[in-house]
């Protein structure tokens, strides 16, 4: 649960949105991220590792840059575990609690 809690976190940010729309269209190094954004190399720089350390991104060093592209299977698990969260279940939590408002 920790991991899945961090990536909505992650998506807790404006700026962190935005890269993912981005990328979105495919792989793009952070330069470009940077230019389309029209953030500084140091605020890019912060919200790539916050969106790497999440797993919603993947970097892939190419020389002396670092491409970066949306990692598919966190977003699959992500929505996987939205619609579990969002769905009647035989095992929910409400059904191991006291009913205490009766209709």
């Amino acid at each position: 649960m920790d991991r899945r809690v961090d990536v909505l976190k992650a998506l807790g940010d404006k700026n962190r949105l935005l890269i993912l729309d981005m990328l979105s269209c495919g792989e793009m190094c952070a330069c470009d991220i940077m230019d389309g954004l029209e953030l500084t190399q140091p605020t890019i720089s912060h919200h790539m590792k916050i969106l790497v350390k999440s797993g919603l991104v993947v970097g892939k060093k190419a020389g002396k840059w670092v491409n970066y592209s949306i990692n598919k299977e966190t977003i699959k698990d992500l929505m996987e575990y939205i619609d579990f969260l969002t769905n009647q279940k035989e095992n929910c939590i409400c059904n191991r609690k006291a009913k205490i408002c009766q209709l």
